[in-house]
């Protein structure tokens, strides 16, 4: 049976009394509720991350790093490996954001590498897909879905739907404050499931699969209730405790 689940990814964001004060918010605000239906994972800096593992202990808000390294140890100046991460206790890692396809050139190549490293190091991955703009517009969205799930992903043995979560987020739609309508989310995350089926089977169903881009507490209740979308990537609006929280109750 497939997770909904709701990630905050805080991106570049927050000096360490911000994200310690934006934590310490959303936990409270959490532990108010009198039923959480997702699964909430908060995803700070690096640099933050050990001090909100430690303030999220005894709680059933997990964390996850931005990235990780495709090495697991030696000379990569300012890299962070998986192990690493594993061994402050954060339980996931976001791995191929568009952000990072685009400033820093991953490929499907390093991010199959990644993806290995995190695994070996008992980490679930986030792997995030999605066509630009330009792909959108001339109608080759689909194939690049397609190409980015089977050449990176589907090129790992191992992946099942407890340690791999997929977050389909079109690149046009990030920080825009423009999102895909319904029946554009559906249409992918639907895509998505069939391509799971094609190389997981029956499994295909248990993958949980999240929309990211330009999710916020007004559109999210209508996303959330799509049959294929399982919950979303949070970018913007999960820098504010109380619409990140009203995103969370939105899950049905």
């Amino acid at each position: 049976m497939r997770r909904k689940i709701v990630a905050g990814n805080w991106k570049m964001n927050g000096t360490r009394e911000e994200a310690m004060k934006l934590t310490v918010e959303i936990r409270d605000m959490i532990n108010d509720l009198n039923q959480v239906k997702a699964n909430v994972i908060l995803s700070p800096s690096f640099v933050h991350l050990a001090a909100v593992v430690q303030l999220l202990q005894d709680t059933d808000i997990t964390v996850a790093a931005q990235n990780c390294s495709s090495e697991s140890a030696g000379a990569y100046t300012g890299e962070v490996s998986a192990p690493m991460i594993a061994s402050i206790g954060a339980s996931h890692v976001i791995l191929g954001h568009s952000e990072r396809r685009k400033l820093f050139s991953e490929t499907e190549e390093v991010l199959k590498s990644k993806v290995v490293q995190a695994h070996l190091s008992g980490l679930n991955v986030i792997y995030c897909i999605g066509e630009s703009k330009e792909q959108r517009e001339s109608g080759e969205y689909m194939d690049v879905i397609c190409k980015q799930l089977n050449n990176g992903l589907f090129e790992v043995t191992g992946v099942t739907p407890d340690n791999s979560i997929i977050a389909y987020e079109p690149v046009w739609a990030i920080g825009t404050g423009l999102n895909a309508t319904p029946d554009e989310a559906q249409e992918v995350h639907k895509l998505i499931r069939s391509q799971l089926e094609s190389r997981y089977g029956k499994l295909a169903n248990d993958f949980s699969i999240l929309y990211g881009g330009s999710c916020n507490e007004n559109n999210a209740h209508e996303l959330f209730s799509l049959p294929d979308v399982d919950g979303g990537l949070i970018g913007g609006a999960s820098l504010k405790s109380r619409s990140f929280v009203n995103i969370i109750k939105a899950v049905s």
